[in-house]
């Protein structure tokens, strides 16, 4: 990112924060605003994520000990 888009997104961020604090907080809606709960879907999708990360672990781990056993053939000179 150049100075320009730095500075462009910092003016941005400035802008919103001002004109979130000129709409008054009982005029937002709660179900507008994120509360930040999780949901059973959500907490599955990351059990699930978990998971799968650990089987390809697991998997790959098993290969690289695998080949860590094997003997290491030593080069000959023809």
């Amino acid at each position: 990112m150049n100075d320009v888009q730095m500075l462009t997104v910092a003016v941005l961020h400035v802008v919103r924060a001002h004109l979130g604090r000129l709409v008054p907080s009982e005029a937002v809606s709660t179900e507008v605003r994120d509360r930040g709960a999780v949901s059973l879907e959500q907490v599955l999708w990351f059990v699930a994520a978990g998971v799968s990360v650990a089987v390809i672990a697991a998997i790959l781990w098993g290969r690289i000990r695998t080949e860590a056993n094997n003997p290491i053939t030593t080069p000959t000179a023809p």
